[in-house]
């Protein structure tokens, strides 16, 4: 069984920090995701932050 952990994704236009799970065996690349941001009021691009 593949396993799942959780990262941490960070907005590109603000500091708001949102978290997710990411299955580490078949997603290899960090994660790059658009999604809302309340801060801005936008969707923007989160990335994955080190931990």
């Amino acid at each position: 069984m593949a396993q799942k952990h959780l990262v941490k994704l960070k907005s590109t236009a603000s500091k708001h920090v949102i978290r997710t799970r990411r299955n580490k065996k078949t997603t290899l690349e960090k994660l790059k995701l658009k999604k809302f941001d309340p801060v801005v009021r936008k969707r923007v691009e989160f990335k994955e932050m080190k931990k």
